[in-house]
């Protein structure tokens, strides 16, 4: 797995402080293959993709772009009217939507509130004051319908523009002032997800279930503690085309049929990972619906995999923590930017920075991810790595993203939980991962004699941390010495402090 600078906050929790973090950054080759040979039976409207392995981010490539967003981008007319992308500093040179490090993608989604049907659009991406090397479908909005659109970016930080006042028009959120989300922006997502669920509770949109795997386990879902990793729920399932000349256009079978010899661009992406790797891995199926820019094909999308994860995945549920890189402001913990980026994925708002704990999250991530990954390496290690820069198989990239997420340049869960990384990797000369082991009892970095909480599905590692017992916030802490777990509840009345000894792990 690829990785750039990133500094890291201070940890609101006590304990070891953590080194500098490198953000999270995936090959140019994650997921769909960003530059691959597509072929096309154009009359079956399937698409054939194959990955070639290829190198990473190449040096002195201008990792900060901007993003023009059209007048009036909720409109049919503004979903068809392409984006236009730009540096954001000219003086750190250009921005190229064909490069693939730079690559800005798109995504619309579009509910009927009185059917309660959910389309999809893909809007495109065309370098500034170029023109499109097919202009975009034009597509067909149901009357009142409620649109939608999130932001994927394969650089470091993605800056929306506005255009004659489309930011405002659109509702767009794209962090907090002089401090973006990094890969990540929306416009009018809250009221799309309002609208979803009351069409969900009304019976109108039907949520499929997971499905079971072929291992016999709940297939995962995007906020499963065996699928996230250090800033989960970014990025997209979008595709684009784009000719030797670096024009772009929408992925559909008429395009693919006039651009002969076209590559497609795609976005690296925790919930793209799920949509079209790990579910086809371990036997499952993402949720689809219509494409409008593509009649008779289905696509994914992100807030479909959001709505699902949702509604079925049980305990515990990763949500966005206050560690993650993409909310810090200034590199230090933002409640409120970590509600933003919340509200744009209709994940529970968090009232308190112990709501959206770091070293929780860590817990539940250490205690799922490493036996589910063992669980699935039957199959996950029969199936190529999604970048072949980083990994020789998809379990050997698991366990690589797995251990750098847990790691210093990660979340830092070694050090918040004082644990040993459970994974270890083996590379040849190049860096990439050849095999992995991961430890499903990792030691701990003392005694390793602490027990282990489980309150109400929610795994705390040491028993250590917090979670929520009957609608309070509860923090763990453990005494060795007389083998105690203390339990003080934020709105417990005084003297509500309680005290358990351990029976065992």
């Amino acid at each position: 797995m690829q990785t750039l600078p990133r500094p890291q906050t201070p940890s609101h929790m006590s304990g070891p402080l953590p080194r500098p973090r490198r953000r999270k950054r995936f090959s140019p080759l994650m997921l769909i293959g960003i530059v691959v040979t597509l072929l096309a039976v154009v009359g079956a409207g399937v698409f054939l993709v194959t990955r070639p392995h290829g190198g990473s981010h190449a040096a002195g490539v201008n990792m900060d772009c901007s993003l023009i967003v059209p007048a009036n981008p909720l409109t049919a007319q503004g979903l068809a009217t392409p984006y236009q992308l730009m540096a954001t500093n000219p003086a750190n040179g250009p921005c190229n939507e064909a490069n693939a490090n730079q690559s800005a993608f798109v995504q619309a989604v579009v509910i009927n509130p009185a059917s309660g049907k959910v389309m999809v659009y893909n809007p495109l991406v065309v370098d500034q004051n170029t023109q499109a090397a097919i202009a975009p479908v034009t597509p067909k909005l149901p009357q009142n319908g409620i649109v939608a659109i999130w932001f994927g970016f394969n650089g470091n930080n993605l800056t929306l523009q506005s255009r004659n006042g489309s930011l405002n028009q659109g509702k767009c959120v794209n962090g907090l002032p002089n401090s973006v989300f990094g890969q990540y922006a929306y416009c009018n997502a809250p009221a799309f997800y309002q609208a979803a669920n009351q069409a969900i509770q009304a019976r109108k949109l039907v949520v499929p279930p997971l499905g079971m795997g072929k291992d016999g386990q709940l297939c995962p879902s995007v906020r499963s503690f065996s699928v996230v990793d250090m800033d989960q729920s970014d990025n997209l399932p979008t595709t684009y085309l784009a000719n030797a000349n670096g024009q772009t256009a929408q992925l559909t079978a008429k395009n693919v049929a006039k651009l002969q010899n076209a590559t497609t661009l795609g976005n690296p992406s925790d919930n793209g990972l799920v949509d079209n790797v790990l579910d086809g891995a371990v036997g499952c199926t993402p949720w689809k619906v219509a494409d409008l820019a593509d009649p008779g094909q289905t696509v994914p999308a992100y807030p479909l995999n959001e709505l699902q994860a949702a509604a079925m995945q049980p305990a515990p549920v990763a949500m966005v923590p206050v560690g993650d890189p993409m909310v810090l402001n200034n590199n230090q913990t933002s409640l409120r930017k970590t509600n933003l980026y919340r509200a744009g994925a209709d994940q529970t708002l968090a009232q308190n920075v112990n709501a959206a704990s770091t070293q929780t999250y860590c817990q539940n991530l250490l205690s799922m991810a490493p036996t589910r990954l063992n669980l699935d390496k039957q199959f996950t290690n029969a199936v190529p790595s999604p970048d072949a820069a980083a990994a020789t198989t998809l379990f050997n990239f698991l366990a690589n993203r797995l251990m750098t997420t847990l790691g210093p340049n990660g979340l830092n869960c070694t050090g918040l939980l004082n644990v040993q990384n459970p994974v270890t990797v083996q590379t040849d000369g190049n860096g990439v991962v050849t095999s992995a082991t991961i430890n499903t009892t990792p030691a701990q970095g003392g005694s390793g004699n602490t027990p282990n909480c489980v309150v109400n599905g929610t795994a705390l590692a040491g028993c250590t941390g917090t979670t929520t017992i009957g609608n309070q916030s509860c923090a763990f802490s453990v005494n060795t010495n007389n083998n105690q777990v203390t339990i003080n509840c934020a709105n417990a009345q005084a003297g509500g402090q309680t005290t358990t000894k351990p029976t065992g792990n």
